[in-house]
């Protein structure tokens, strides 16, 4: 399918980026959303913003959208998931399967727009063949009607792409083992962790091939990768041969490909460019991330940055606003045209947005 008309503006500089054309701007794109829900429910949004939507602060902040509603859904033939809050903040999600059942608890913060496992779903070996029985029963569609509601929303703010469920490896050291627990798995039982990665893998053709004849044109491997977490024998093992696999499936689509970065990445730098990505989002350097401006350029040559400056720079008291303007600068003067600039990776609740009005004011002027 092909994008919609409404897709302007916006994003044809975000596509000419991609395609390697001059945008003849700079595309400003932070990531307000997290901040805009958090102040908004607390009732503390400033005062030129006390009734604004999150439209109006993306246009306060002369900035483009990156992310939209995903209309990428999943149902079940056979499994049934039932959540149960067990207080003001603790919720209780289980997957009844006629092979047992796994559940998890998720202990959210005030807002309930983060939240952290209390409980993992997969706690022993055998918790390995429900999980797998839950991932081949899933079936993906894609939500039409939403999408095109999602395009009248934004307008031409933004050009419309997604990130979805991360990689097999990523997903049990995130969101269903945790890290510690993976990291005795590996030792203790690796063939259950090999055998799980390669049917998982395949169960995700089915989610991919939805997404491929999707209208989106850009998608982000939403991985959060930190190379404290993901060390080379790690990245090449797991890793890379599955963002291999599904780089593979979206070019055969006409699919545009980043991946989100957003920790540690010293260990990391000379393994980076081993996938062809078209972009990597959420590079952070120093003093948030332990890499310089210089060494991401490296690692990114051609490629299309998304993001560069770091979000302390956006905390009040912290750091000057020279130091924020200086590195505005240098970010675009280091990945220009290849940039679309954003914070690494989202603006803080208790960040600044007249700073990040300020970034969009000023790199209006630098393309």
């Amino acid at each position: 399918m092909k994008p919609t008309s409404r897709e302007s503006s916006f994003c044809d500089t975000f596509l000419a980026v991609f395609r390697g054309d001059d945008p003849r701007r700079v595309v400003w794109q932070p990531r307000l959303e997290y901040w805009y829900e958090a102040n908004r429910r607390q009732g503390t949004l400033p005062d030129p913003l006390r009734n604004a939507s999150l439209l109006d602060v993306y246009d306060y902040c002369h900035a483009s959208v990156r992310y939209f509603t995903m209309p990428l859904h999943r149902r079940y033939k056979e499994v049934e998931v039932i959540e149960e809050w067990q207080d003001q903040r603790c919720l209780k999600v289980t997957w009844h399967t006629p092979c047992g059942e796994l559940t998890e608890l998720r202990r959210y913060d005030e807002f309930k727009l983060s939240w952290h496992n209390v409980k993992y779903r997969v706690e022993k070996p055998q918790d390995f063949d429900v999980l797998r029985f839950v991932l081949e029963d899933e079936e993906w569609y894609w939500d039409q009607d939403e999408y095109e509601e999602d395009l009248d929303r934004v307008g031409s703010r933004g050009c419309a792409q997604f990130f979805f469920r991360r990689s097999p490896f990523q997903a049990l050291s995130i969101d269903y083992m945790g890290y510690a627990p993976l990291v005795y798995a590996l030792r203790d039982h690796p063939d259950v962790i090999r055998n799980y990665v390669r049917v998982a893998s395949e169960a995700d053709d089915a989610l991919y091939d939805v997404l491929c004849d999707s209208p989106v044109q850009t998608v982000n491997l939403g991985e959060n990768i930190d190379a404290s977490l993901n060390p080379p024998p790690v990245w090449r093992e797991y890793l890379l041969p599955y963002y291999r696999r599904r780089i593979r499936q979206l070019r055969s689509s006409g699919k545009l490909v980043h991946i989100h970065v957003d920790g540690s990445m010293r260990p990391l730098l000379p393994h980076l460019g081993d996938c062809p990505w078209d972009g990597i989002e959420a590079a952070t350097p120093r003093p948030q991330g332990d890499v310089s401006l210089m060494e991401i350029k490296q690692v990114v040559k051609d490629r299309v940055l998304l993001d560069g400056i770091p979000a302390v720079y956006f905390l009040p008291g912290q750091y000057p606003v020279e130091q924020l303007i200086e590195c505005s600068k240098r970010v675009v003067e280091l990945f220009y045209p290849r940039l679309i600039l954003g914070i690494s990776d989202e603006l803080p609740p208790d960040g600044d947005i007249e700073r990040v009005r300020l970034v969009g004011e000023l790199v209006s002027g630098l393309a």
